[in-house]
């Protein structure tokens, strides 16, 4: 009984430490990122508000690799919201056009944990402005 045990926490452990597949060894992926879009303070629009919505393929769960991703993009220099749906596999990604763009915001992704992840069908469109 004992030794059943034991080998099912060990499975467990195991399980726990491979299912997302989070890189916590790499810190080149930090680096590239910051090549491609430089970080600042600023929140204000320079140009225009624009939205990129697409799917990425490679996740494995939410908690570590959508959440992973989202906080990476929302920490972009001019981008205003980001979230990453792991369910549908799609990102939606509010940015100021004069800070990123598509291309920036698509290598950033595939750049996270030494291009695990993959944009695909990737869309740009205006925000529609409420005021």
């Amino acid at each position: 009984m004992k030794i059943g045990k034991i080998v099912l926490l060990a499975v467990m452990g195991v399980t726990l430490m491979t299912s997302c597949k989070k890189d916590n060894k790499d810190n080149s992926t930090l680096e590239t990122v910051a090549e491609v879009t430089p970080m600042s303070d600023s929140k204000e629009v320079a140009g225009k508000v624009e939205k990129a919505t697409f799917q990425i393929e490679g996740m494995t769960c939410a908690m570590g690799c959508a959440k992973m991703i989202e906080g990476k993009l929302s920490g972009l220099d001019g981008v205003k919201e980001a979230k990453v749906d792991f369910d549908s596999k799609t990102a939606t990604v509010e940015f100021d056009d004069a800070k990123q763009n598509g291309e920036s915001i698509k290598k950033t992704v595939e750049k996270i944990a030494q291009g695990m992840y993959k944009v695909e069908n990737l869309t740009i469109g205006d925000v529609a402005k409420t005021e």
